[in-house]
């Protein structure tokens, strides 16, 4: 069967799944407001479950990649929920220092595609450590309803607080080479803007299609950022405006691009809404991004 892409659903279904997944309306509202825009002879939960992930099917490198190591790892977070677990990945051969890269997930918490995410950077050379928000609440539990659901629960000065720790502790690694670099997707684009603000040696930030911090925070970023807006995302679209005119007035180095066209979450290749060429390009430019301000000279 040809995998669906986001051309294959009725805009307005895009857009109720976007504010499903993103706690505007509940999953009874969804089913009851979607019927109207579902394929020919397909029901609302069909539909629901089409523009769901596969994580399986959109898998690009093996849990047990022989090229690489993978572990679970804790950092005390005294500030957060008590402590910081995740998932690493690294190359299972390592010449010199690697610079490393925190993974920070959607609102979803650690779940197959950013195990997957993390393990693509260790191919390219990197240290990558994806963290957990949801460890202090029974981790990711294998769900993806479930996951948004325990999501609300989190509180988010402490949240916030543990994936800081995780930036600190990260530049501690012996095989790291001090520099540290942020990506996140969706709720992790706007942590990533977030660490900017707080953390003046953070040596690169990409968020994707992330939210966006106040002018009066973003006059803190000392940090290079590169990012990455869905053209059809006019949630997250709406605060770039302000947003570019705080890092041009705080003298901020950066780069940004928008994908015309493509929905929010287009990077993410477990769902219909991912974009093939703008997941390339997006993913190609921060690849170059990263090797460009981690590594060592």
């Amino acid at each position: 069967m040809a995998r669906k892409t986001a051309k294959d659903f009725h805009p307005e279904a895009l857009q109720l799944f976007d504010k499903y997944v993103h706690g505007e309306i509940s999953r009874r509202d969804f089913l009851s407001s979607v019927p109207k825009y579902a394929l020919l002879g397909l029901s609302a939960e069909a539909l629901l479950e089409a523009l769901n992930p596969r994580f399986a099917q959109a898998q690009q490198v093996s849990n047990d990649d022989p090229r690489l190591i993978t572990r679970i790892v804790e950092f005390p977070s005294p500030h957060g929920n008590g402590k910081v677990h995740g998932y690493l990945a690294q190359p299972a051969r390592i010449e010199g220092k690697l610079p490393i890269v925190l993974v920070v997930h959607e609102n979803r918490g650690l779940n197959p595609h950013i195990e997957d995410i993390a393990r693509r950077l260790a191919l390219d050379n990197f240290i990558a450590f994806a963290p957990d928000a949801l460890y202090t609440l029974g981790g990711y539990p294998g769900d993806e309803d479930k996951a948004r659901e325990l999501f609300k629960n989190l509180g988010k000065a402490k949240t916030q607080a543990d994936f800081l720790a995780a930036a600190q502790a990260l530049k501690k690694l012996p095989d790291g080479n001090g520099k540290i670099g942020a990506v996140g997707f969706c709720y992790g684009g706007g942590i990533v803007n977030y660490l900017a603000t707080q953390l003046p040696d953070l040596a690169a930030g990409v968020p994707f299609y992330g939210a966006q911090p106040s002018a009066e925070d973003a006059a803190n970023i000392k940090a290079p950022l590169l990012l990455h807006y869905a053209g059809a995302d006019e949630r997250i679209n709406a605060g770039w405006p302000a947003y570019e005119a705080a890092l041009k007035k705080a003298g901020v180095s950066y780069e940004a691009f928008i994908y015309p066209g493509v929905q929010h979450g287009f990077n993410n290749d477990t769902t219909p809404r991912f974009d093939a060429a703008a997941a390339k390009l997006a993913w190609d430019r921060t690849l170059a991004f990263f090797n460009k301000h981690l590594r060592a000279g």
